[in-house]
């Protein structure tokens, strides 16, 4: 039984809300009838939409504090308010952690930790004036709370991705609730670059417990939960969206039966 959340008259920004995790965010509060403003460093080559509903686009790169001053002056400005905040934007390339330069490990973590602060704090600033207060959303990642090899200083910042979250949860209350989704593997446009062809997908989809990726508008659904009402006592949470997450290695390994007389 499908459950429709509806946040008419929200005004909702999404940080690399364009493709990928980003634009099905973005499509589900567009589904849930918000007003939604995307950003990126690049101009998309189309608005996200549904239907007759589209986001409108600002360009912004979220690692300049400039940029963001002017991101959310122009949304407040614009609308009058702002709602929701969902701190999209970041991810990483493989590299090994040896031999990446410095310069590239600072990147990540000013992409993936030091920007979704960065909005966060400037869009806490616009709503804390607000009557109704607001909510910021941040993805993070199951990156964070496991081992995240070829990706060692992406899973370093969204381990302190979901760490800010519960601080700032607290620093911000009761005003502004502050949550995040700790996101698996989501099967985008670019998941072949990560995961192979179809069959690779399928394979990999296997190791989930729920036997496939996510798709990013599942990862959507959860945020739009999070701005929602029935969220209203949720702050300074991180909710798992992987699928049951991942079997232990150990269990392929193991020779053991099992205590049959138990069992």
């Amino acid at each position: 039984m499908a459950l429709e959340l509806r946040l008419e008259g929200a005004v909702v920004l999404v940080t690399g809300g364009v493709r990928g995790v980003g634009a099905g965010i973005a499509r589900a509060f567009l589904r849930a009838g918000a007003t939604v403003v995307t950003c990126a460093r690049g101009m998309p080559d189309e608005p996200v939409r549904v239907a007759e509903s589209a986001a409108t686009f600002a360009l912004c790169d979220v690692r300049e504090p400039s940029q963001v001053d002017r991101l959310i002056g122009d949304l407040a400005d614009r609308h009058g308010r702002l709602d929701v905040v969902v701190n999209n934007a970041g991810g990483a390339p493989f590299a090994e952690a040896a031999t990446a330069s410095p310069r590239f490990h600072a990147k990540i973590v000013a992409l993936n930790l030091l920007a979704p602060l960065t909005v966060a704090q400037r869009a806490n600033s616009v709503m804390q004036q607000q009557e109704s207060g607001g909510v910021i959303v941040n993805v993070s990642s199951v990156s964070g709370t496991r081992p995240s090899p070829g990706t060692a200083s992406y899973g370093a910042a969204k381990a302190g991705l979901d760490n800010l979250t519960a601080s700032l949860a607290v620093e911000w209350a009761p005003k502004v609730r502050v949550n995040a989704l700790d996101v698996g593997m989501v099967r985008t446009e670019r998941a072949e670059l990560h995961y192979g062809d179809e069959a690779g997908v399928a394979a990999v989809g296997a190791t989930v417990p729920l036997g496939r990726l996510a798709e990013p508008e599942e990862v959507g659904a959860c945020a739009v939960f999070l701005a929602s009402p029935l969220a209203s006592y949720v702050s300074g949470a991180t909710l798992a969206v992987h699928g049951g997450g991942e079997r232990p290695a150990f269990l392929a390994a193991s020779t053991a039966q099992g205590d049959k007389e138990n069992s």
